[in-house]
C-alpha cells in the first residue's frame, strides 16, 4: 500500500481542516434544505400549487447540483465529505419540520432556511479568505448570492 501524497496547494494542514470543517457545515445545511424543498415541491397544495411546485422543484435541481460542488471542494481540501443522514443532522443548523405544514408555512420555513444556509456560509468566508482561498470563498460567494435570491423570492410570496 501506498502512502498518502502530501497537499502542497499553498495552505496549511490547519486552514484547510478549518475551512473543510466549515464547508461541511454549508454542505449539511444545504443537503437539509434540498430535503425539505422536495419534500415540500411533493406535498404542498392550494391555489398556489403551480407555481410553488415549480419554484421548489428550480430550486431543490439548483441545491442537488452545488451539493456535489461542496463535497468535492472538501475534498479537494483533503478531507472526507460528511455523507450520512446522522452526520447532517450533527452538522445542520437547519431544523426537521414535522408533518407537512400548509403552502404559507412551507413559504415561511423555506425562507427562514434559505436565511440560514447564507448565514452558515457567510461565517465560513472570512476564514477562506484568511487562507487566501480563493476557490473556496468563490463557492461561497455564489451560495450566498442563490440563497439570498431565493429568500427575496420566497418573501415577495408573502407580501399582502
Amino acid at each position: 500500500m501506498s502512502a498518502r501524497q502530501a497537499i502542497n496547494i499553498g495552505m496549511s494542514e490547519a486552514q484547510r481542516s478549518d475551512i473543510a470543517a466549515g464547508l461541511s457545515h454549508v454542505l449539511a445545511d444545504s443537503y437539509t434544505l434540498y430535503l425539505k424543498t422536495h419534500n415540500f415541491h411533493w406535498n404542498v397544495t392550494g391555489p398556489m400549487f403551480q407555481t410553488l411546485h415549480l419554484m421548489f422543484q428550480t430550486q431543490y435541481d439548483e441545491i442537488w447540483l452545488a451539493v456535489d460542488i461542496l463535497a468535492e471542494r472538501i475534498r479537494a481540501l483533503g478531507f472526507p465529505a460528511p455523507g450520512s443522514y446522522a452526520e447532517f443532522a450533527r452538522l445542520t443548523a437547519i431544523a426537521e419540520t414535522d408533518g407537512v405544514p400548509n403552502a404559507s408555512d412551507m413559504i415561511r420555513i423555506l425562507l427562514e432556511d434559505q436565511e440560514t444556509v447564507v448565514r452558515t456560509a457567510r461565517a465560513v468566508l472570512p476564514i477562506a479568505e484568511a487562507a487566501n482561498d480563493q476557490p473556496t470563498a468563490d463557492i461561497l460567494t455564489q451560495r450566498m448570492q442563490i440563497h439570498e435570491k431565493n429568500a427575496w423570492m420566497l418573501r415577495s410570496l408573502l407580501d399582502a
